[in-house]
């Protein structure tokens, strides 16, 4: 087994890069156009290590209609490192040792992570708390009871830094250990009130954590990619208020697209900030009382411990070469068979009646393009 050889499932974590170089031409790889982290495992599988996937990357660019493709430059990486450095971030590759485990199982996990704090907060139970930004009173008196009891037993908090529950959640839980999961990067703290908390954060045993570039603002759509990683990461999400239609409802259905644990404690039926949650209890969701019922619902879960790294692991064989024309044909059969609606992948291929091995690579053309979108559970749609 080579170190420039590397795959991903969610049955064996991918080998880390081990040299300055390989980290770099991850990172590289990561940060280059429309590579999401969907696609940087497609090209990894693909081409065996990040190096090779970047040396092709201009041309599946090419052949999806791409002109004028530029990889990510050396140097705007470098940049990157030394801005971490500088704000005392160390970046956490899938498959290191300090790599949430939970989160390593998700199909779409962050090669990367930027972590600032401390490390060790990622490898212990975690319990995901969210809620309204506008929570009431008796909303945050909750978030708080509850992180400050789960931090008792043992669970790291984990939540988005956001105003309201999220807040009250961290302050809660800063004697047992949290983690803020930002939608920027982990050098700008939004919003700016809790500049003091993210610091109480770290200073406490926790960690602030992101996977986006440092000095990078965050946009509205960073924040439904934040909430994956939050849920990714924790066997349960727990939310304690949120509306009909909320950025928690969001996290909610990551988690349960990730198989997790979706707990929520009810409100009344006239307070529009309880509204999602008793949307989700008549869903199926855990009604949560208090700590004992979120305890109650993932056990004495731990995380699973490190597989072994130095287990083999084959990477995929390179994409079959095709003449322009049957490459032209198969894009508009995918096209064509895909909507707005999500479609599995897997039923996808089946219809075109081709091998897997035809229609992958053509699937990350697609994307690289963005005709399509990939979404959790292995689901397609046309952008």
């Amino acid at each position: 087994m080579t170190e420039n050889s590397y795959s991903f499932s969610s049955n064996h974590p991918p080998l880390p890069p081990t040299t300055e170089e390989a980290r770099l031409a991850w990172l590289r790889l990561l940060r280059s156009r429309r590579v999401g982290p969907t696609t940087f495992w497609r090209l990894l599988s693909e081409h065996g290590c990040a190096q090779a996937a970047l040396a092709e990357l201009p041309a599946i660019a090419s052949a999806a209609g791409v002109s004028e493709y530029h990889t990510c430059p050396e140097g705007v990486v470098l940049a990157e490192i030394k801005a971490a450095r500088l704000y005392g971030a160390r970046a956490v590759f899938a498959g290191e040792p300090g790599y949430p485990t939970l989160l390593a199982d998700i199909p779409d996990a962050p090669p990367m992570l930027w972590v600032a704090g401390d490390v060790a907060a990622l490898t212990r139970p975690s319990v995901a708390l969210v809620g309204a930004r506008n929570a009431s009173s008796l909303g945050g008196r909750m978030a708080k009871s509850l992180a400050k009891e789960l931090g008792k037993e043992g669970f790291v908090v984990v939540s988005g830094l956001a105003r309201g529950i999220d807040t009250a959640a961290h302050q809660a839980a800063l004697e047992g250990g949290t983690v803020a999961v930002m939608a920027g990067g982990v050098d700008i703290l939004y919003p700016s009130e809790n500049t003091r908390l993210a610091q109480d954060i770290r200073n406490n045993g926790g960690a602030l954590i992101s996977e986006q570039p440092m000095g990078m603002q965050p946009h509205a759509r960073h924040f439904p990619a934040r909430n994956r990683i939050v849920s990714g990461m924790s066997a349960a999400t727990v939310v304690v208020e949120a509306a009909v239609k909320s950025g928690s409802l969001i996290t909610a259905r990551a988690a349960l697209d990730q198989g997790r644990e979706v707990l929520a404690v009810p409100g009344h039926p006239f307070d529009a900030r309880a509204g999602g949650c008793n949307m989700l209890i008549r869903d199926g969701a855990r009604l949560v009382r208090g700590a004992d019922d979120v305890i109650e619902a993932v056990g004495n879960a731990v995380q699973p411990m490190q597989a072994d790294l130095d287990l083999p692991i084959i990477p995929a064989p390179p994409p079959e070469q095709r003449g322009l024309r049957e490459t032209a044909v198969l894009h508009g059969a995918i096209l064509s068979r895909l909507g707005p609606s999500p479609v599995p992948e897997d039923q996808l291929i089946r219809d075109l009646g081709a091998s897997s091995g035809e229609v992958t690579p053509l699937l990350t053309d697609l994307e690289l393009d963005g005709h399509i979108q990939r979404r959790p559970g292995g689901m397609l749609t046309r952008i």
